[in-house]
């Protein structure tokens, strides 16, 4: 039974950092990364579609992204949608591709970069204690429902409480490792 519950937070937790690794790839460094660009939705005869769907996204340099539309029509089309997603890069159109060239970022930017990060790894912490609060309070129950013995249930918060470290010093790693990179010039 609780083996059960131990598998059930470790999924919950799993996801959560799954999301922040997610959250972490669309903040923009000083070095070219196309999940950048993975929120971009592209009007495509009529239907919004993720940039992903209708062109190859590359990284042939550090500092520079470029879009391959499948179908060359698709370049305006493509080019307005970076415009208006506010990531602040400006993209040039050869006919074939567009690229992006990604500015270096200035100090008082990579604060603010870095702010943002610590943030949203902190919303990822709170998410996780609370994964273990309500893993918790259903041990709890069964041993009111008399489902646990008392030494059990005493057993499980210990585990439950060892799992929820392992998780958030995973996201402090991931944090760290953010930060540096961000923080690189």
């Amino acid at each position: 039974m609780l083996e059960e519950m131990y598998s059930k937070l470790r999924d919950k937790m799993d996801k959560s950092i799954k999301l922040l690794k997610t959250e972490f790839m669309k903040v923009r460094t000083g070095r070219a990364n196309p999940g950048i660009l993975a929120d971009i939705k592209v009007d495509s005869y009529g239907t919004l579609l993720p940039l992903s769907q209708i062109a190859s996204i590359g990284v042939p340099e550090p500092r520079l992204i470029v879009v391959r539309p499948w179908d060359k029509n698709l370049l305006p089309d493509i080019e307005r949608a970076i415009h208006k997603s506010g990531l602040g890069l400006t993209p040039s159109n050869d006919g074939n591709v567009i690229r992006l060239p990604v500015p270096e970022l200035t100090e008082e930017r990579r604060k603010e970069i870095v702010k943002l990060v610590k943030r949203l790894a902190e919303e990822n912490r709170v998410a996780i204690r609370n994964i273990r609060r309500e893993i918790i309070n259903e041990i709890k129950m069964k041993e009111k429902k008399h489902e646990l013995s008392e030494d059990d249930a005493r057993r499980g918060e210990k585990e439950v409480q060892k799992i929820t470290d392992e998780y958030v010093d995973e996201v402090d790693k991931i944090l760290e490792n953010k930060e540096k990179e961000i923080m690189e010039v």
